[in-house]
């Protein structure tokens, strides 16, 4: 499909994934997972259920505080089958809910009839530390997801794991925001990791994604390079901020291909376009998007293909609206910017 403008602007949000575009209008949300505390019985070492909601909210709870023994006092007026419920209740934990499918192994239980109730002693064993289920940010929304993705690139993060409400989509589509999500923050692209994505439980609206990043260069060295990236993008931007509207898009632009040039074997990040002076089409858009963050230009890495190869350009805001500008392709700065129709004209395609 081919993208207008307005669509480019929601490139700042996110783009549109199959099956999942109603949930652009749902709020941004970052919000802490709370489970209500169950009442507690006359022996405060155990917590009451009455009921079977109940029976499932104190499992619940016992796994959101990493407890690994529990004990459940059945009051006296439980109209369920004890065991029954008991062990439906354990297993729609551990596999159903979100934070019971990531981080729960398997769970026991031993039921003790006393007097005029039951006493059921619940054993959990987790396949995550404590320190793992703490570190779980929650996200409404793809916005919200593909900001927190954004932020745990930023700072080259090993793993990330984030529970999401009101998301309907699969592992290809947290793949598709996460990629996203690398080219929307220009001056930490650079090393697009090899990311592994899982789904707890694999449907639902709430769930929990782990993402294991594998990133092909050492922490250090791409903190190195983001350092360098920025400090270098804030001294160019140096001589052009008393340029305004289109002329400081435009000369951010001519200063780009003044410190590398366009090649197809040059370098895709701008570390490497900054530093050996040769960048290939995605180099030469994340190097813009970086030097125009610095510049306070709004400007955004487009994915798609010219001519059936796989190419990178940019959208900017200009004082017309959204335009496209192929730094690897710009023949005259007379009139740089392209419209929707003259870009699909020159044979380029884009997703939105």
């Amino acid at each position: 499909m081919k993208r207008g403008m307005a669509a480019a602007l929601a490139l700042s949000c996110a783009l549109l994934l199959t099956g999942c575009s109603s949930l652009l209008e749902n709020p941004y949300a970052v919000v802490e997972p709370h489970t209500e505390r169950p009442a507690t019985a006359e022996d405060s070492s155990a917590v009451q259920a009455g009921t079977y909601s109940e029976l499932v909210n104190t499992v619940l709870f016992f796994v959101s505080q990493g407890t690994e023994k529990g004990l459940i006092q059945l009051t006296d007026d439980y109209d369920g089958d004890v065991e029954e419920d008991l062990n439906r209740a354990c297993l729609e934990v551990a596999k159903d809910d979100p934070l019971g499918a990531y981080a729960v192994d398997y769970i026991q239980y031993h039921v003790s009839p006393i007097l005029s109730y039951h006493e059921a002693e619940v054993q959990i064993t987790y396949r995550r530390t404590k320190e793992q289920m703490d570190a779980i940010v929650s996200a409404t929304g793809i916005t919200a997801i593909r900001s927190q993705l954004e932020s745990a690139l930023e700072q080259f993060s090993p793993e990330c794991t984030l529970s999401i409400s009101y998301f309907d989509g699969g592992v290809e589509d947290i793949q598709a925001l996460f990629r996203q999500a690398y080219f929307a923050v220009p001056d930490a692209a650079e090393d697009l990791p090899d990311v592994s994505v899982s789904l707890y439980p694999d449907s639902g609206r709430q769930r929990i994604v782990e993402l294991e990043l594998n990133y092909h260069l050492s922490q250090e060295e791409l903190l190195r390079r983001q350092e360098t990236t920025r400090y270098q993008c804030q001294e160019l931007a140096r001589d052009l901020k008393s340029y305004t509207g289109d002329l400081r898009i435009s000369a951010a632009g001519q200063t780009v291909l003044r410190v590398c040039s366009y090649t197809s074997d040059g370098g895709s990040t701008p570390y490497l376009a900054l530093t050996d002076g040769r960048a290939n089409s995605q180099g030469l858009a994340l190097f813009m998007a970086a030097l125009c963050q610095q510049l306070d230009v709004d400007c955004m890495v487009v994915e798609g293909s010219q001519n059936g190869r796989p190419h990178f350009w940019n959208v900017v805001s200009t004082q017309n609206g959204w335009r496209h500008l192929d730094l690897a392709m710009v023949e005259n700065w007379i009139s740089p910017y392209q419209t929707d129709a003259q870009m699909t004209a020159a044979g380029y395609v884009w997703d939105g």
